[in-house]
């Protein structure tokens, strides 16, 4: 009886997607759409790097359909396009490559060993020819020597005679002092010295042996100790007098979670280890230094760093919690990063973070004395982050030292938008460089140091251009013209840009340019297939409306050619929260745009918000959803919801909406929290509880579940479950290890605690979160077009 029923089922399900295939009306299809994008689109370029000299472009790029993408260059000289030849692939510099201070040499790896480029001459000198692999080179000691890392130790080598000297000695594990006598043992030792003068004359002649010894032979570094910690960022200072490190101490108790394989080559079920939920304990880092001159190591205090007792605003919402005074208060623990080292003295530059997310401060150090000076604090009462600054994450790799050694620039959300400043480290001045309602990112200096070079959402939140300032601040130039999505990358002699370039109906291209405001760009890549190009895939339109609190909200709209009067609308949620996809390039979510076609084909009008939490828009729009998810940015749905209904026609009660990640956690709050505002909804690999999500992403905007429960419970679907009203799809891949099954595992038990009867969950056994496999595409989007023509058509 249950083969029969699952049969019936089987049969019933083949029906009725044979039933919406009959009612398509696109020239596209679904299984065309969710194909393998590199057949049926193309492959667009990427990784673009150019040649030490300046005369090619070379990127990654797959025009033939290969199994794999090829390396090829663009020659501006014989201005074509060829595949790079293995010979000529093996010749080219590995990653880390590091300039000397006169940009006429370079390092880097190449099969895990040492070469020393010069630039001019364009010939190489392998420096070192090993088995096992270094990292990280680069010049120090006024560009005599090159520092590496190997084995968790730094060493350095000198470019003139090849000497190899080895600078540190971390040993892992703690010292063991030797074992002491006892009271038995010393008194028979001193009885002997006290009775015969011969042992007393021996032990001063080895002891003068031993001192001898010791300054005849080179110092060797002193051991540092570092017990359960790892070694990592190990930075010479440019004189080669200080070395700072960094010590990572992994978590104790931090409980992993698991992910169950069940579709495998050995044929049983398989456990995988995945992460860790947000309020696990999390692992800590420190900054040391070691004085090389003086053979020892100096402790970098820091208690030093102001405001660490400062406590966060969402306390108040605990007044039980609330020290009553401030002899209760604990220095909140922070994790360091750097150095930055001066170019010109032995300074640098650390940056703190605070463990709950609320402060980073830049810092200058003096490695002699471990001495911290503040040159600026950022303090964001939800959590600090925006362009260059960081938020997941954060370095000191957007920031640098100005021309005249004495300033420093940075970015800063101070004024709402990512912007530059420079503060000096002496009167700890600071200066506003770039300002205006955009945001600034990959800022870096020109070679002569006299401009920045910048990308800005300028002229458009949507718009990336790529800019050039004088280094002092005033009014950025804009050099490329090209509206939509522009990646730049400049050439070492910075006459010509590689860009690339994409628009919101076209994939990315790569193009080149003159380094001139004005100048013209030249195509050089055709990446789409024939078949791609035969449908006329729809220029979004750009438009904005305004929310319910008076925020203008951009957002992508897709129509029908003849949109049906009060017809039906759907509405799509972007994944990951903090992410543009209503800008003017072309979208990560290519699968969705083409599929936006295929609905407005299909009669539906299609809008796609940029809500609150997204990307592109400032400081208050990043930090919109803090403490509370499912507020604002569902709200902005709601709000679209209805400007659709008033200004282009549809009907109120046929509009539905879907996403996944964070579009499918949208999609279950606005079916569980705004019943009859959507019809139906698809929900995708949807977070349900964030209680139950990574500590890394959650935690900034939420806080942790122990300490900020209020947070959590009004902004997790599972606790709205009984709200449910339209028809729900759910989605999933069964070895998720970003958002685990195990989440929507929870809430599909509620909802059947909750008797709710008008919902279902598809599984897909062999994807994690961001599906692979072109059937399982097809199979989860020709459900979803099912669910919406079922219940909006």
């Amino acid at each position: 009886m249950k083969k029969l029923l699952i049969f019936f089922l089987s049969i019933h399900t083949l029906c009725a997607f044979a039933q919406i295939e009959r009612n398509n009306q696109s020239a596209l299809t679904i299984e065309q759409i969710m194909q393998d994008p590199a057949q049926w689109i193309g492959t667009s370029p990427s990784g673009i790097e150019w040649s030490d000299n300046s005369d090619k472009i070379y990127f990654d790029w797959n025009p033939e359909k290969d199994t794999l993408a090829s390396l090829y260059a663009y020659s501006l000289k014989g201005k074509k396009i060829e595949k790079v030849s293995p010979e000529e692939k093996r010749s080219l510099p590995g990653r880390s490559q590091n300039y000397n201070s006169t940009k006429t040499q370079k390092v880097f790896l190449r099969n895990g060993n040492i070469i020393l480029k010069d630039l001019k001459t364009g010939t190489e000198k392998q420096l070192t020819n090993w088995l096992e692999r270094v990292s990280s080179p680069y010049f120090v000691r006024n560009d005599q020597e090159i520092a590496f890392t190997k084995d968790n130790n730094l060493y350095t080598i000198h470019i003139a005679s090849g000497l190899i000297s080895q600078i540190s000695n971390f040993v892992a594990g703690d010292e063991r002092p030797e074992a002491g006598k006892s009271k038995q043992e010393q008194w028979l030792e001193q009885q002997q010295k006290e009775l015969f003068v011969v042992l007393n004359e021996r032990e001063a002649k080895n002891k003068a042996r031993e001192n001898r010894k010791k300054a005849e032979e080179p110092k060797e570094p002193s051991k540092i100790y570092t017990g359960k910690k790892r070694v990592s960022r190990l930075a010479l200072s440019p004189s080669g007098d200080y070395l700072i490190y960094s010590l990572y101490q992994s978590a104790n108790g931090a409980k992993s979670t698991s992910v169950t394989h069940h579709v495998t080559q050995s044929g049983y079920a398989e456990e995988h280890n995945a992460r860790v939920k947000v309020g696990s304990p999390q692992g800590s880092s420190e900054l040391g230094i070691f004085d090389i001159r003086n053979n020892q190591t100096v402790k970098v205090n820091t208690a030093q760093i102001p405001g660490l007792k400062d406590l966060p605003g969402y306390l108040s919402d605990y007044p039980d919690r609330m020290p009553k005074d401030s002899s209760e208060i604990k220095n909140r623990p922070v994790n360091i990063t750097g150095p930055l080292w001066n170019p010109g003295e032995d300074l640098a530059v650390v940056v703190a973070l605070s463990a709950d997310n609320k402060d980073r401060w830049i810092l200058l150090l003096d490695p002699a004395t471990g001495k911290l000076e503040l040159l600026d604090r950022q303090r964001d009462e939800a959590w600090i982050g925006g362009p260059g600054i960081g938020g997941w994450g954060f370095s000191t790799g957007d920031m640098g030292w100005m021309p005249d050694g004495k300033s420093l620039w940075f970015h800063s959300e101070e004024s709402g938008y990512s912007h530059l400043y420079a503060v000096d480290i002496h009167s700890k001045k600071r200066t506003q460089l770039t300002s205006g309602q955009f945001e600034v990112s990959d800022a870096f200096l020109s070679k002569d140091q006299k401009h920045f070079y910048f990308t800005a959402n300028k002229v458009h939140p949507g718009v990336s251009h790529f800019y050039r300032m004088p280094v002092g601040g005033g009014e950025p130039t804009q050099i490329t013209s090209m509206e939509g999505g522009n990646e730049v990358t400049l050439s070492p002699d910075e006459k010509y840009l590689a860009i690339r370039h994409s628009t919101g109906n076209r994939p990315w291209e790569l193009y080149v340019q003159e380094n001139k405001a004005g100048a013209s760009p030249t195509q050089l890549t055709h990446s789409t297939t024939t078949a791609f190009e035969s449908y006329p895939w729809r220029m979004p339109e750009y438009i904005t409306f305004t929310a319910a609190d008076g925020a203008t909200v951009h957002a992508r709209l897709y129509r029908p050619a003849s949109p049906e009067k009060q017809g039906p609308a759907v509405i799509f949620v972007h994944g990951a929260g903090y992410l543009q996809n209503a800008h003017k390039g072309w979208s990560s979510y290519f699968r969705e745009y083409q599929f936006h076609n295929f609905l407005a084909d299909n009669g539906y009008t299609v809008l796609d918000i940029d809500y609150r939490g997204s990307a592109g828009y400032g400081r208050d729009w990043r930090t919109g959803i803090y403490r509370h998810m499912g507020g604002l940015d569902l709200s902005d749905h709601v709000d679209g919801a209805k400007m659709l209904a008033e200004k282009y026609d549809v009907s109120p009660q046929r509009i539905g909406i879907y996403g996944g990640s964070y579009g499918g956690f949208i999609t279950l709050m606005a079916l569980f929290k705004q019943p009859g505002v959507f019809a139906a909804g698809a929900a995708l690999r949807a977070v349900t509880d964030w209680a139950h999500y990574s500590h890394g992403y959650t935690s900034n905007i939420l806080n942790t579940p122990a300490e900020d429960s209020l947070a959590y419970v009004q902004s997790s679907p599972i606790y709205f479950a009984d709200g449910l009203k339209g028809a729900l799809l759910m989605c999933h891949g069964m070895v998720d290890d970003n958002v685990q099954f195990q989440d929507i595992v929870r809430l599909s038990q509620r909802l059947i605690e909750l008797g709710k009867e008008n919902w279902e969950l598809a599984v897909y056994p062999v994807e994690a979160h961001g599906f692979t496999e072109p059937s399982s595409w097809t199979d989860e989007y020709k459900r979803i077009f099912k669910l919406f023509e079922e219940n909006l058509k």
